[in-house]
């Protein structure tokens, strides 16, 4: 199962960007400044947009979604209980997941954007996808859902995650990094030896990697064990 980009290239005027890669099964994180064109690549990975020269094939890949980075966009239903019935799904379930219980028949509207977030993602996660494709995941969420979602996503066994993101604090267990700097897609390798290629990486990882402890990976339990380590 994969995800294949060959010389893959959008133009928009004087920006452009350029991929070329294999996404396999397992768990991938794509870094980049904002404006980079990591949103870009998610449309053009999960079938929302194609580019202007190459091409995006894959293997395998029978179901997919991407989650936007504004949950907005994935509404459909009057209230949450239409919402969660709209994904076929059992709306006491999701929303007890989302912690949003007894709130059946409040509008989606009506929920603050965290809340929304949590809903969404709630839908999303509840289901199995060969290809999950997550556009900002941890936008609008708290330090205690972030926390929650990377423990969910670290679980995921099946399948290939994508996570595009800025977010410097909270990551799942992750099985390959890339970034995208000046309009290519690099790809930094796989855990832990991507951590010295990647130029993104929050301070954290960079201290400790300066002071030789060397993370095995990056979520919360990885970077804790390497800074105490003697």
């Amino acid at each position: 199962m994969n995800v294949r980009l060959s010389g893959t290239i959008v133009n928009r005027g004087n920006w452009s960007l350029f991929a070329d890669g294999v996404f396999d099964e397992g768990i991938h994180l794509v870094c980049g400044d904002v404006g980079s064109g990591k949103s870009t690549l998610a449309l053009m990975m999960a079938g929302l947009l194609h580019p202007d020269t190459g091409t995006i094939g894959n293997s395998s890949i029978r179901s997919h979604i991407i989650s936007f980075q504004f949950p907005e966009f994935h509404i459909t239903g009057q209230d949450l209980a239409e919402e969660c019935r709209s994904w076929n799904l059992d709306p006491a379930v999701i929303l007890d997941a989302a912690g949003l219980a007894g709130r059946e028949q409040t509008s989606p509207l009506d929920l603050s954007r965290g809340e929304l977030k949590r809903l969404v993602l709630s839908c999303i996660l509840a289901r199995e996808y060969d290809l999950l494709v997550l556009d900002e995941p941890f936008s609008s969420l708290d330090c205690f859902e972030k926390a929650r979602l990377c423990s969910i996503l670290s679980e995921r066994r099946n399948g290939i995650t994508v996570i595009f993101t800025h977010e410097q604090s909270w990551f799942p267990r992750i099985d390959r990094i890339w970034e995208i700097e000046q309009g290519v897609l690099h790809d930094r390798g796989g855990l832990p030896d991507a951590v010295f290629r990647w130029k993104h990486a929050p301070a954290i990882v960079k201290d400790l990697v300066g002071k030789g402890k060397i993370p095995a990976n990056v979520s919360r339990a990885d970077l804790l064990e390497a800074v105490c380590r003697i």
